[in-house]
């Protein structure tokens, strides 16, 4: 595996850090909205990568090595010397909103002959990351793992870009299938939030839109939870995220609040809060969050039989906030773990998948530090 990594900032041209020539390689672009937004942006990365494979999403904060950095874009070309990659695109307005219909769509354009992985790179404003996991793992049993997050727009929440070789462009989702019996890829996820406070029970909800709790308009009663942070919905939610457990007995998810509807009297959450479900609402600190970090990366690491080579890093807008200047301390948490020879890129997201710890089945997290470390 061969790696060539770059910044760009506003203004300015990329910088290629360790600059060798690459043969088709991976080039994955994580960068500010409003710098993916300008028009020559694919262009330039084609210019550095004329036969790459290049794959674009728009950040709340880009993550190289282990810095986090804001306003800018970052990029890790990759070429896979033992293995290959595959990478397909549909967008949300083909399908009238369906997640899971897309997701099923998408899954159906990858072989399943030797796919060991597929990374997800999704729009992450109106998506229903629940349904999307279920269409792209609707044949059940699959022998493929499963990662990846939704793009951000810092807290702003206004609009979300990603493309595959073209300019970045709205309600993109891009799967990137990576096949090859010599690669070794693992991945995990782990938050570091604790619930308070009375647990309510979802007694209206349509996938990710909720509408009671108790029988009560859910917006109402989060607003007086919140005081007078509500006046700054949804970038406030982002502090006050809402555990979710479908059964007694199921892992409780994490979901964080993408839109409110002040005439409905509605939430749209990043995943699914169906009818019945356990909700609560958590908070965190910044040890918390720079442990869970570190477990996150324990978690990744268990098992494998190479050292990492690359290491995809998708942590939730909602743990920058909290971290405010201390957000890389949970990125050298992970480096402290993975070593310091691994390629480290990745970014700040309103949303993230991976399986829970010792499971297959991948799941939409909100809150999470989510990792996918590759070898080959």
């Amino acid at each position: 595996m061969k790696t060539v990594q770059a910044i760009k900032k506003p203004n300015e041209s990329f910088v290629l850090q360790n600059p060798v020539p690459l043969n088709e390689p991976l080039v994955l672009v994580f960068g500010n909205r409003y710098m993916l937004e300008n028009e020559q942006i694919y262009d330039e990365v084609k210019a550095l990568f004329p036969n790459g494979h290049i794959v674009f999403g728009t950040t709340s904060g880009e993550i190289i090595d282990d810095k986090v950095l804001d306003g800018t874009v970052v990029l890790t070309a990759i070429e896979f010397e033992k293995s290959f990659v595959l990478v397909k695109r549909c967008n949300v307005n083909d399908f009238q909103n369906d997640d899971e219909k897309l997701g099923e769509r998408l899954i159906a354009e990858f072989p399943k002959e030797d796919l060991k992985h597929l990374f997800v790179i999704s729009e992450g404003s109106t998506v229903n990351g629940s349904a999307l996991i279920e269409g792209l793992e609707h044949l059940k049993n699959t022998s493929f793992g499963l990662s990846g997050g939704l793009c951000g727009d810092d807290d702003r929440f206004e609009r979300t870009l990603a493309s595959y070789n073209e300019n970045p462009k709205e309600g993109e989702i891009i799967a990137i299938g990576f096949y090859g019996d010599s690669l070794e890829i693992t991945s995990s996820n782990f938050g570091g939030w604790t619930t308070f406070g009375p647990e309510r029970i979802v007694t209206k909800s349509e996938g990710n839109l909720l509408y009671e709790l108790d029988g009560k308009p859910a917006l109402d009663l989060y607003k007086k939870y919140l005081g007078e942070k509500a006046v700054e919905l949804p970038k406030s939610a982002l502090l006050y995220p809402l555990s979710v457990k479908a059964t007694e007995d199921s892992e409780p998810l994490v979901r964080t609040i993408l839109n409110i509807d002040e005439v409905e009297n509605t939430m749209t959450l990043a995943g699914d809060v169906p009818e019945g479900s356990r909700v609560q609402l958590m908070m965190s600190s910044i040890d918390d969050i720079a442990n869970g970090a570190s477990r996150a990366a324990e978690l990744a690491m268990d098992g494998r039989t190479n050292s990492p080579e690359l290491a995809l890093l998708i942590s939730c807008i909602g743990r920058k906030l909290v971290m405010d200047q201390r957000t890389e301390e949970e990125i050298e948490e992970v480096k402290a773990v993975i070593g310091n020879n691994t390629v480290i890129s990745g970014f700040y997201s309103y949303g993230e998948m991976a399986p829970f710890s010792g499971q297959d089945s991948c799941k939409l997290h909100n809150q999470t530090m989510t990792i996918t470390l590759f070898s080959e």
